[in-house]
């Protein structure tokens, strides 16, 4: 399914990011004017509909927003729905965190059926009775949850010398693929209603959940096929803060830039540091400072002092991020100064 034909976003209103409110004209049918972009720094949780590719999500969101910079942290095809977490500006540094996540789907499976794709865009290849019972179907999801090898599917994103599996696929040509180690942390059967399954997975990132069902189906001995998919979280955020691209369409300028959530959102889940002004400072040129917490694999840093920007009082100033060896504290990721204070003084 091809995604809906961009609509032009609205007039500009104003807010917090982009100064006092403006009167912008609507551009008129056919127009080629554009709207000024701005520098965002933040996060947006997504809730993508049905048909969109990733990019092509992206590319509407970031012509609402009129941001310079903005990215995915993560695919999702066309056919699957849910949380897609967007870095605008300075979050894109830290968007790979995101990408190394842990994934949470909802997936509904229909036994006694395979598909050339593993999923209900393919031709249809074998039908089968269904005759197995919920006792089953639970003692065959059981024996996915832990540590598993995976082939990844010819229909995925992954390249193979510069072209996509996919691209191989439609073109009727098989490539080598080598197994991968996932992790499946738990899956929960929400509902059966045979020949109908849905199932709650938690896992570890590059998780094919397309090929999970058929391998599902397979040890319950009639095939399966991914019917639907819909992610419901990514590391520590959630899909019940998304929001759809039909709904930030009818949203004034404000309203969308309220939805940007702040710069280290992806990284919640981390340990912080905070930073008094000088040592932050410091930090900020890539020095390393000596703190006692531990030897921790990544954390969050921040200046402790609120900061100010127009008179409004933050709680804190996010800088970066970092890890700690023997004590000490060693820069991975960092904001420039200029951004620290963008991100500071947005919403």
């Amino acid at each position: 399914m091809s995604p809906p034909e961009a609509a032009s976003p609205p007039p500009p209103q104003g807010g917090a990011a982009s100064g006092p409110a403006k009167p912008v004209p609507r551009r008129p049918l056919g127009s080629t004017v554009r709207y000024p972009r701005r520098a965002l720094h933040g996060v947006l949780l997504l809730d993508k509909s049905l048909g969109w590719t990733s990019n092509d999500a992206v590319q509407k969101v970031k012509g609402l927003m009129r941001a310079e910079k903005v990215g995915h942290t993560g695919t999702l095809d066309p056919l699957a729905t849910g949380l897609l977490p967007l870095c605008f500006g300075a979050a894109t540094k830290f968007s790979q965190a995101n990408l190394d996540a842990d994934k949470r789907y909802v997936a509904t499976l229909r036994l006694g059926e395979r598909t050339s794709t593993g999923d209900g865009e393919g031709e249809v290849l074998e039908r089968r009775e269904v005759a197995c019972d919920r006792a089953a179907v639970a003692d065959a999801c059981a024996r996915f949850v832990g540590a598993i090898e995976q082939t990844p599917p010819m229909h995925s994103a992954i390249k193979h010398e510069g072209r996509a599996l996919y691209e191989y696929a439609r073109a009727g040509v098989q490539v080598e693929r080598a197994a991968r180690t996932v992790r499946l942390h738990r899956i929960d059967i929400l509902e059966w209603q045979p020949p109908m399954l849905v199932i709650d997975v938690s896992c570890s990132k590059g998780t094919y959940i397309r090929t999970l069902a058929e391998d599902i189906g397979k040890a319950l001995g009639c095939g399966a096929t991914l019917a639907a998919l819909r992610r419901t979280a990514s590391g520590p955020v959630t899909l019940g803060a998304a929001v759809t691209i039909e709904a930030l369409e009818a949203m004034p300028e404000a309203e969308r830039d309220a939805r940007l959530l702040p710069t280290d959102t992806l990284l919640a889940d981390w340990p912080a540091v905070r930073l008094p002004d000088d040592e932050a400072g410091r930090f900020l040129t890539g020095l390393r400072r000596r703190v006692a917490l531990g030897d921790a694999p990544h954390v969050r840093v921040y200046a402790s002092s609120p900061v100010r920007q127009t008179g409004e009082p933050h709680p804190h100033a996010f800088l970066g991020t970092a890890h700690l060896t023997a004590g000490e504290l060693i820069a991975d990721r960092l904001l420039s100064p200029l951004e620290v204070q963008a991100a500071s003084s947005q919403p």
